[in-house]
């Protein structure tokens, strides 16, 4: 069977959404005093969830990104003090979440200390 223009195309969309779709597994490591780890676009979650561990200091708990975006907030003037994360479809909010998480544990003046998307975040 010979592909058409129109056939081709279909296929490479197919392929293409294959590809992308196989990178949507991410992790959020977050720690004490301030430490993290991430890793996006793995094809895996325990493979994602592996890196981000490997990239944090310390006993860290592991947090799924998979298609969003994850963010973590610290005090600023005491980075082992409060602090929050989340997980959002979209980066703004999982940022949003994350400091107003910080404030609401104590913070005083808490800023975004890391933030990471994977594939379809």
């Amino acid at each position: 069977m010979i592909a058409t223009g129109r056939n081709l195309v279909i296929a490479c969309l197919l392929v293409g959404s294959m590809a992308a779709s196989a990178k949507a597994a991410g992790a959020l490591a977050v720690g004490t005093c301030g430490a993290y780890g991430f890793a996006y676009d793995y094809t895996r979650g325990a493979a994602a969830s592996r890196a981000a561990l490997e990239k944090c200091a310390g006993e860290c708990k592991v947090v799924p990104v998979t298609r969003a975006c994850g963010a973590i907030a610290i005090d600023g003037t005491n980075a082992c003090g409060p602090h929050g994360y989340a997980v959002a479809r979209r980066l703004g909010q999982a940022q949003n979440t994350a400091l107003r998480q910080c404030y609401e544990y104590g913070g005083k003046e808490c800023v975004i200390r890391a933030w990471a998307c994977d594939a379809k975040g």
